[in-house]
């Protein structure tokens, strides 16, 4: 039974833009789940349900997989707003932002996960990212330059 009831909480949350836990229970409701409050707080802990901004200044109901697509997004104009060029030395990309950025473009590339990417280093408008091979450098220059050239 909570497997299910978790389910149809993530279709509805997908499905209509839902805002209080009040308004989740009355959706449940409607589709035949008798739930408490204690129930659905439970269940959004426990899917690990959270606030997102919409675009008309509201918030709703969504899936950590949801807020982390909006995330990549949003990385990605960083990236894209702050780069300003990027050379290699070896295994090590250097890549040069607008001043004050390189924090922020760090956070970005680490968000992305690039598993060639050990770790970076960011000073003001500079980071130093160690990659693990020099192939590996010259295929993550070519992915970011994709980025930048979208």
């Amino acid at each position: 039974m909570k497997t299910k009831r978790q389910t149809k909480m993530l279709e509805l949350i997908k499905k209509h833009d839902i805002e209080t836990q009040e308004e989740l229970s009355d959706y449940l409701q409607k589709e035949g789940y008798q739930v408490t409050q204690a129930t659905v707080s439970r269940d959004i802990r426990e899917l690990k349900l959270t606030k997102v901004a919409m675009s008309n200044g509201r918030q709703k109901y969504a899936a950590l997989t949801e807020a982390n697509e909006d995330l990549s997004e949003k990385y990605t104009r960083v990236f894209r707003d702050a780069f300003v060029s990027m050379d290699m030395a070896q295994n090590i990309l250097v890549i040069k932002t607008v001043s004050g950025m390189a924090m922020a473009v760090a956070a970005a590339i680490d968000a992305m996960h690039l598993h060639e990417i050990v770790g970076c280093i960011a000073g003001d408008d500079t980071i130093m990212c160690a990659v693990r091979s020099v192939d590996d450098t010259i295929a993550v220059m070519s992915r970011l330059r994709k980025l930048v050239e979208d």
